[in-house]
């Protein structure tokens, strides 16, 4: 059997892993020089600024895969802090756990007791929004105080047009499972010793180019996809010369005959299996004319976000970072404390834009600079220099009305999609989908 990956992101090296694991054989194929998709780290005024994911959970799967690329020394973790409200002027603690939901001031008591009686409401609704959901279970204040900032935070999207049908699939199913969505919600963001903060001395990217690295005999980089076709259509008389010189394109393992054919500019790949890793709009466009509906793909929406790095002159908070509430008028939707975390010189990066605001990205670097510095400042009453400016065009799956158009799509057997617009986004939740689809893989 012989499995292509289109994309080597974190979820198609991931899947390389397990699949070399199980002794499938495998080739993952990536458009770009490097690896790694979203995840990408640079040095900024003498630190490492992430400008994709800030920080993983150091799950038992993520653990796993830094221990396969050969980087157990260089995995640094975290306490897990405390996650902060900016509401009413000032920092406020959120209620993640059961002491800081007696201690905080972010929640009237009235709140907190509307709050408690999320076990007594109904189950959540496909067909309701996420704003719709989180209100219904647990009052307007502890939305737009607490959960909805928190929950729309991360995504940069608006929980008033994210159906709970995608974004909120995985927390009703823990919902079904523990009896309560307030008790699902606060064990998926405190998860406390058992999968604390980490990132990689070096950046996160660290982790998908030493994986890359190990694998070097299953990636192919610089090597995009032009074409997935089945295995009977005919393919250019180049492609099939390549692949015979190459050994790419030789059979299936089953006898049965290879069911599809990858193409690349100078290559071809023939496959048993086709596992789809890459952005929704490449994936819409090399499946139209395999799967059905794929060409709804291309029209799902991806929220823009600036990213501007600050340096405090002091500790801003022993925690996280923030959330900012929605009843607060500020531009800045959150900021992640990288240098109280992980010793990066008081490194913070705030977020700006989002579905709230996409026009904010049109703005010059010092215009945005000016607006995150100021808010930071507001927000938690220490100084901070601006180092850098990052702009991100399409970056989160906004888990909008557009996700709709993905029921359409039919994946005929022996294609997959393993990606962050299908399933949950975070590199935890890429790693544990990737090793799912190999388990099946393998199994079949």
């Amino acid at each position: 059997m012989r499995v292509v990956t289109v994309g080597a992101g974190i979820t198609g090296l991931a899947l390389t892993h397990e699949l070399a694991e199980r002794g499938v054989d495998s080739v993952a194929l990536e458009a770009r020089e490097a690896a790694g998709g979203v995840i990408q780290s640079r040095p900024v005024d003498g630190t490492v600024a992430e400008v994709g994911p800030q920080r993983m959970r150091a799950t038992p799967g993520v653990r796993e895969l830094v221990g396969a690329a050969g980087l157990e020394d260089e995995l640094v973790t975290a306490g897990d802090g405390t996650l902060f409200v900016y509401a009413d002027g000032q920092l406020r603690e959120a209620p993640t756990s059961r002491d800081a939901f007696l201690r905080t001031d972010l929640l009237s008591w009235p709140a907190k007791l509307r709050l408690l009686a999320e076990p007594l409401t109904r189950p959540g609704i496909d067909q309701e929004t996420v704003a719709d959901t989180f209100t219904r279970k647990f009052g307007r204040q502890a939305y737009e105080r607490f959960i909805g900032p928190l929950y729309g935070g991360l995504y940069g999207s608006d929980p008033a047009e994210m159906p709970a049908a995608f974004a909120l699939s995985g927390l009703m199913e823990r919902e079904e499972e523990a009896g309560s969505m307030l008790r699902a919600f606060l064990e998926r963001v405190g998860q406390g010793e058992k999968a604390p903060p980490a990132t990689i001395e070096g950046g996160l990217q660290r982790l998908p180019e030493a994986l890359a690295g190990r694998y070097d005999d299953r990636v192919r980089l610089g090597e995009p996809v032009t074409a997935i076709r089945p295995a009977g259509e005919a393919t250019p008389p180049d492609s099939v010369a390549a692949a015979a010189d190459g050994g790419a394109a030789t059979g299936s393992a089953s006898g049965q005959g290879p069911r599809y054919t990858v193409e690349t500019a100078g290559d071809s790949y023939a496959a048993d299996h086709v596992v789809v890793t890459a952005p929704a709009g490449v994936a819409g466009e090399l499946l139209e004319g395999v799967a059905p509906g794929a060409d709804r793909l291309r029209e799902l929406t991806y929220n823009p976000l600036a990213l501007v790095y600050l340096q405090s002159e002091g500790q801003p908070a022993d925690g996280l970072g923030y959330q900012v509430s929605y009843q607060e008028e500020l531009h800045t939707l959150g900021v992640s404390f990288n240098g109280v975390l992980f010793g990066r010189d008081n490194l913070c990066t705030a977020f700006l834009g989002g579905m709230h605001e996409p026009e904010l990205l049109e703005e010059s670097d010092d215009r945005l600079g000016e607006t995150a510095r100021r808010e930071f400042e507001r927000a938690t009453g220490t100084g901070a220099t601006v180092l850098d400016v990052e702009r991100r065009e399409r970056w989160f799956p906004a888990y909008d009305h557009t996700w709709w158009g993905t029921e359409e799509v039919e994946t005929p057997p022996g294609v997959h999609l393993a990606t962050n617009y299908t399933a949950r986004m975070g590199i935890p939740s890429r790693v544990r989908e990737a090793t799912q689809v190999a388990e099946e893989l393998a199994g079949g």
